[in-house]
């Protein structure tokens, strides 16, 4: 039999500096009464970003492929932007930086370059884009319930793998670096710390994580990150993925085309393959969004990141508290209720349909959040298992709802959030 929870009255406000304002890089476009708290699945568009698109525009053309005043111009662009984006990610000297359309798409591109009887260990608790590029025979292992059971369950995975063996075949753990459904942020350099003793190699999908938070490939001691431009306020289709040169130079290129390679023969396979970025960037290459997330990444570095994530955290620990308060509101999670996280919540509505609730917040208060198993149907399942168990309910439904904030998120947006979960139906 359900338990039902007392009604609990929503948390008042506390003090948190407005979002930035006019016309400045990080500036983010939206339309005036709709209150977007859907980040997480696509950020908006930085002022950066616009402007930086607006200013090639005029000059639009080929990239590596001409001679004149445009095409030199383009090809340039392109180039800064790599440059640009490398060193926002603390990219090594010799690593690479190759733009893709997303961090699905990059992860897929490492999944193609990972060497010939390759083993890649992850986590059931991945992102569809980090669960399912993999070889069938990948090493999934349990959703952790700490930090620390994640490092610990990797360094188990990895001493039984190179278990009788001489320890040089190739091995890739991949792994989140802050939670899509909860974004709870996992121990990343203790995690690629475990990975190197046991001389494997370490992925890191930072799609969530880089937009909240400084992403450091060296740093952080990561042989591989994967990023996406929308989540990062540049929505022109692009994403990165960095790191080491050896297996990207070595694996046949992801496309197959202009660009892609040195030389072509007469014979049908007489083909020479570009070495470098190129060698995965085949057919024209997506200028305007590499240029879009440059300008954000650089717009970013100038700024206070420390400033911008007490900000975030003030709003997020606002947003909670209101949730915890909410009347039959139950928030998911994976590790403890106090582990470092980023501005992302997902939780359900007892007696509620997921999907009816998003459109109800939608229609009658304009606001607009995601619903549903957020492309990590096993992590999302768990978790909604888990939340019955700790909540004493047997009523909450089976999909969730995911409020996510950002840089032009504010009070008064979450506030609005907060009192709609409180009224009556």
């Amino acid at each position: 039999m359900s338990r039902t929870l007392p009604a609990r009255r929503v948390a008042a406000p506390v003090p948190v500096d407005p979002a930035p304002a006019g016309r400045g890089p990080l500036d983010v476009l939206g339309v005036p009464g709709q209150v977007n708290l859907d980040y997480a699945a696509t950020a908006p568009c930085a002022r950066a970003a616009a402007d930086a698109v607006a200013e090639l525009l005029p000059w639009y053309g080929s990239v590596h492929r001409g001679a004149g005043a445009l095409s030199r111009r383009c090809t340039l662009a392109y180039e800064r932007a790599r440059q640009r984006v490398g060193d926002f990610l603390g990219v090594r000297p010799d690593d690479h930086v190759i733009f893709t359309r997303n961090t699905t798409d990059a992860l897929n591109l490492l999944a193609r370059a990972l060497p010939s009887g390759g083993k890649v260990v992850t986590f059931a608790s991945e992102h569809h884009a980090n669960l399912l590029p993999w070889p069938v025979d990948t090493v999934r292992l349990p959703v952790p319930g700490s930090a620390d059971a994640a490092v610990r369950a990797v360094d188990a995975a990895l001493r039984e793998l190179r278990r009788g063996t001489d320890g040089s075949a190739p091995i890739l753990v991949a792994v989140t670096g802050a939670s899509n459904v909860t974004g709870e942020c996992w121990p990343v350099a203790d995690l690629a710390r475990a990975a190197h003793r046991h001389g494997a190699r370490f992925a890191l999908d930072a799609a969530q994580l880089a937009p909240h938070a400084e992403v450091d490939i060296t740093a952080l001691g990561v042989d591989y990150v994967a990023v996406s431009g929308h989540k990062l306020y540049a929505p022109f289709g692009v994403g990165v993925l960095a790191g080491r040169a050896d297996w990207l130079d070595a694996a046949p290129p992801y496309l197959v085309g202009g660009g892609a390679t040195r030389t072509v023969g007469a014979a049908t396979h007489d083909v020479g393959w570009a070495d470098g970025p190129g060698r995965h960037e085949a057919g024209t290459p997506n200028l305007l969004g590499a240029v879009a997330l440059a300008a954000v990444c650089e717009a970013l570095t100038s700024v206070d990141r420390a400033a911008l994530h007490a900000r975030e955290q003030a709003l997020l620990a606002h947003l909670r508290a209101g949730i915890a308060a909410a009347p039959d509101v139950v928030e998911l999670r994976t590790f403890g209720p106090d582990s470092p996280r980023v501005g992302i919540v997902s939780f359900v509505v007892a007696g509620r349909d997921s999907a009816q609730v998003a459109a109800e917040l939608a229609g009658r208060w304009q606001i607009g959040l995601r619903d549903g198993l957020f492309c990590a149907h096993p992590l999302a399942r768990r978790l909604l298992a888990e939340a019955a168990v700790r909540s004493g309910r047997a009523d909450l439904p089976p999909t969730a709802l995911r409020a996510s904030i950002g840089l032009g998120s504010t009070t008064q947006q979450v506030d609005r959030l907060l009192s709609a979960l409180a009224t009556p139906r």
